[in-house]
């Protein structure tokens, strides 16, 4: 039986088709939902080739998670689509070159209040203006948010104030968790490790990740699979995890775990 059939999932962030955001749209068609990808600005070019890959997804909706205007129109155009909402996958993040790098001091806070409203304040927006959406769904368990996280527990070189969002990323997380689970709404973090994808390689010194990550995982890693993230997205989409809300899963060979 196929996991998601029957479910409605808006999918954000495929740029790639190396994207987790990408590898998730697919695993989610292949257990038998309808997706709707969202694009942003000069980026929703790139998202309309990629979705190409996936098969027939519909119309890109424009979704600039910094325009009121136009998440309100996204929303109204999922409801047109769709009528209800059973899954969100919140895979937005972008921080301003100053802000990864370059240690803490040499971002000014115009260029860390960007990275904080589209890396974490975006999940608020979202969940909020998709709430109505999602509180219809019929599926068992109720609707589930997923936010792709990057451990936010510890500090790690290089990716200075984007671990500070993504940080803020598991604390809204739990909060919205909290407000929305009355209405069924489940929200949790999923935290990969390191993926040789195209907003990687816009970290300075990823190689650092990728040649330490596999030496600290138990379970070994490898950076061009991102199979085993994709699977977890789905379990997290679907009634399999039901009971489980508030909560950073990890999906990382075990590497956050070891000293």
């Amino acid at each position: 039986m196929e996991l998601l059939a029957g479910h409605r999932i808006l999918v954000t962030g495929v740029l790639t088709d190396d994207s987790l955001a990408f590898g998730i749209a697919k695993r989610a068609l292949e257990e038998g939902a309808t997706i709707a990808l969202s694009g942003a600005g000069r980026g929703t070019s790139l998202t309309r080739r990629t979705a190409r890959k996936l098969g027939d997804v519909g119309e890109i909706i424009e979704l600039d998670v910094t325009d009121p205007a136009q998440i309100a129109s996204a929303v109204t155009e999922v409801q047109e689509r769709f009528g209800r909402l059973d899954g969100l996958v919140h895979a937005i993040g972008y921080a301003p070159q100053t802000c990864l790098g370059s240690g803490m001091f040499a971002a000014p806070f115009e260029d860390v209040a960007v990275a904080m409203q589209i890396s974490t304040y975006s999940l608020a927006a979202l969940v909020g203006a998709y709430r109505p959406l999602l509180q219809k769904s019929e599926v068992l368990g109720g609707a589930s948010v997923i936010a792709l996280d990057f451990d936010g527990s510890r500090a790690y070189p290089m990716y200075d104030w984007m671990g500070v969002m993504k940080a803020g990323l598991e604390s809204l997380g739990r909060y919205l968790a909290r407000e929305v689970g009355p209405d069924k709404i489940r929200v949790n973090m999923l935290a990969a490790g390191p993926i040789r994808t195209m907003a990687a390689k816009s970290i300075p010194g990823f190689s650092l990740f990728e040649d330490t990550w596999a030496d600290r995982a138990p379970l070994g890693w490898d950076v061009y699979d991102s199979s085993a993230v994709a699977d977890t997205a789905i379990a997290l989409l679907s009634p399999l995890l039901r009971g489980t809300t508030a909560s950073v899963i990890h999906v990382d060979g075990g590497a956050h775990a070891m000293g």
